[in-house]
């Protein structure tokens, strides 16, 4: 549809906010679903024409004038949207009704998806407007900064007019040029914004990124282009499209004591804020400048205690895990203010739970799974939660720090154990839950395995096992989607190697269920569909850190010791992990001494082949032909002239490196393991010399 600019600007002038609403309405429901503006209809055209050409194998050049009208047609497009943009700010701080309200500040979310679009609203002006309508601060629309003059809306249409005006000068002068040019943002000057410039328009491209929404750069020619946003995967909490208009104002949630329509006008504003946090860089430094966050920080909160409704405070919370996760200087601020207290009650109060003892919550099974709001919450909170918290594990915790870890950490025992409606939210949750538990001191795990038996739980020799079984029980689950492997599984696997090296009992109970004793020796260790097979092959990965973490898990199940690692996992599947570590020679680390005494876990089928077992694959290979049967001695030295021969030419054409293993068990280039033995056998010389110098000097 083409946007009426000029009409709603009369309709504001005229008063007539009924006219203003029905245009508003009209571009909300016709954009509501759009991510990308005038770059998809771009991109449909390209590929229809690429169609064309691959079909007739000739190129048409008699429409490169409609091109050019196309893209100035977009550019005029681009321009009514920031414009739009412009206007609609000005507009909502002068007092405006409610349902109107709502309509102007949903149509500042569809633009706000736009990067090109955010320049009126990353201005203080605008932040603080917004900050006001989402109820983060307490001030008076008089206490903004003063607006342009009366004659705003006048200057707004001059601009659009001299808009329409410049693509036909510069095609006159530059011909093909001026639509290039107008590609790369020219038409963006029309703001007529005092506190706008373009210096600032320049600093829009934001970094980081969360669930809803992803960036990519559709033209790579260098950051002074603007990016356009991809679609994003929708809220599950928002499950059915939006609708406008009074049916959907039916629909929005009543808090005792807020007027009507309020909490649905603090929502849409939250949501205009989370989408410009995330789109700039600097609106969020802003964000900090303002002292927005101290305002958000209030909100949430009170917000614990009920003053909110659900879904105002799902986007508070969206918004507090953006500037958290983007801004590391204001995570680390939450977190000096007591964040973790914070949000440790904020979640106490989405699960309702109750409490056994100091560290115990009461899990009752016949309880009802956790609703779809609330795990939408609970899931923005733990993302909190790990953002301000993710290096706590490096540091020794004061007594007061591991006392408030323990209380968390029994919460998220409940996090794990408890159920949510929909499948994919009860991963969802477990996983993020997965994520903070590997932020947390391994101290205060122990938590986890102190909880009281009940009937029917997995236990352990005097612990309860039910949380770690839950645990590996995720990790199998994840195993077998094969979907984003290193994000899913280095979490659980870095979680549950470090709780098996704090945990006795926590080793004994997860080796029964991967390592189970070997019997079978037939197969490679990386053959098959078990928990171990799986692990195995992720060893030999082609991510570094998701096969370091997978080795690791398993090497600390065997007590990190070498001999019973290459038993499990064959020598050609361990090599990695032992070259790392510096283990090839076969001597297991110092830490090693920290694990129980080992015990001999062969059993009789195991010990009938395992002389037959090849160490390098980790299985009974069939009997092969000797290659050198028949061959004389003569024969067999030609031979072997003629292989060294060989890999004397792959290794002076760079094709192979000779490697060796020096004393410390760490792979080095042959050349230098050779350098090294000389220098030994030198400096062992002279030592021997100096003493037998000694000792005829000591002689009478």
């Amino acid at each position: 549809m083409d946007l009426d600019l000029e009409g709603i600007i009369q309709c504001i002038k005229q008063g007539d906010e009924n006219g203003v609403q029905i245009q508003l309405q009209e571009f909300n429901k016709e954009y509501a679903q759009c991510f990308f503006f005038d770059s998809e209809e771009r991109d449909r055209r390209k590929q229809r024409k690429l169609e064309e050409f691959r079909k007739n194998k000739v190129r048409d050049y008699d429409d490169s004038d409609s091109d050019c009208d196309q893209y100035q047609q977009e550019d005029r497009g681009l321009v009514l949207r920031q414009n739009l943009a412009l206007v609609l700010v000005r507009f909502v701080r002068t007092g405006v009704k409610c349902p109107l309200l709502k309509v102007s500040l949903r149509t500042l979310r569809i633009l706000s998806r736009d990067k090109k679009v955010l320049g009126p609203l990353v201005t203080d002006g605008a932040l603080l407007t917004l900050a006001r309508l989402a109820g983060l601060t307490a001030g008076d629309p008089s206490d903004e900064p003063a607006d342009p003059d009366s004659d705003f809306y006048d200057h707004v249409i001059a601009s659009l007019a001299e808009a329409k005006v410049l693509p036909r000068r510069s095609e006159e002068d530059e011909g093909e040029g001026a639509a290039e040019a107008d590609d790369d943002g020219g038409g963006g000057e029309c703001f007529v914004e005092d506190d706008v410039s373009n210096a600032d328009s320049g600093d829009l491209d934001g970094g980081g990124g969360w669930p809803g929404a992803r960036a990519v750069d559709d033209a790579q020619g260098g950051g002074a282009r603007h990016k356009a946003l991809e679609r994003g995967r929708r809220d599950r909490r928002e499950s059915k499209p939006e609708r406008e208009g009074e049916e959907q104002e039916q629909e929005e949630e009543e808090v005792e004591g807020v007027p009507p329509g309020e909490e649905a006008q603090r929502k849409e504003a939250l949501k205009v804020l989370c989408n410009v946090v995330y789109n700039s860089t600097w609106a969020q430094e802003r964000f900090s400048g303002l002292r927005l966050m101290c305002g958000l920080r209030e909100r949430l909160s009170s917000g614990a205690g009920g003053s909110s409704s659900s879904s105002v405070q799902f986007y508070e919370l969206r918004l507090m895990f953006l500037v958290t996760a983007l801004r590391r200087e204001l995570s680390t601020q939450l977190q000096q203010e007591g964040g973790v207290s914070i949000f440790t009650a904020a979640l106490e109060s989405c699960l309702g739970v109750q409490w056994k003892d100091q560290y115990e919550c009461v899990l009752d099974p016949a309880a009802p799974p956790i609703s779809l709001e609330a795990s939408q919450r609970v899931i923005e909170i733990l993302k909190i939660l790990f953002n301000i918290t993710y290096s706590s594990h490096r540091q020794e915790p004061s007594e007061d720090d591991a006392a408030l870890y323990r209380h968390l950490v029994a919460m998220l025992r409940v996090c794990l154990m408890r159920k949510c409606l929909l499948l994919d939210d009860t991963d969802e949750l477990q996983g993020h839950t997965v994520n903070l538990l590997s932020a947390m001191p391994l101290q205060c795990l122990d938590v986890l395995l102190t909880a009281r038996e009940e009937p029917d739980s997995a236990q352990g020799p005097g612990v309860n096992m039910e949380c770690v079984h839950t645990l590996v029980l995720f990790m199998e689950r994840r195993l077998e989607s094969g979907d984003k492997m290193k994000e899913k599984l280095t979490p659980v696997f870095n979680l549950l190697t470090e709780s098996c090296r704090a945990h006795r009992e926590t080793r004994h109970y997860i080796r029964k269920h991967i390592l189970p004793p070997l019997r079978d020796a037939s197969h490679r260790p990386e053959e098959g569909s078990t928990v171990k097979s799986r692990l195995v092959r992720l060893m030999t990965h082609l991510d570094t850190d998701l096969k370091h973490s997978a080795a690791d898990l398993i090497f600390v199940l065997c007590k990190e010791n070498v001999s019973r690692f290459v038993k499990y996992t064959g020598y050609g599947n361990a090599a990695g992990l032992l070259a790392t570590r510096g283990l090839l020679g076969g001597r297991g680390p110092g830490g090693a001494s920290g694990y129980s005494s080992d015990s001999d876990s062969d059993t009789e089928e195991y010990r009938q082949v395992k002389d037959r077992i090849n160490p390098v694959t980790g299985r009974v290979e069939a009997q092969q032909p000797d290659p050198m049967e028949g061959m004389t001695e003569e024969e067999k030295e030609e031979e072997a002239k003629r292989l060294i021969m060989l890999f004397n030419k792959l290794s002076r054409d760079d094709i192979i490196q000779p490697m060796g293993v020096d004393s410390e068990g760490k792979l080095v280039p042959m050349l230098g393991l050779r350098d090294n033995s000389l220098t030994e056998e030198v400096k062992s010389d002279s030592e021997n010399d100096g003493e037998a110098e000694e000792r005829q000097k000591s002689k009478p």
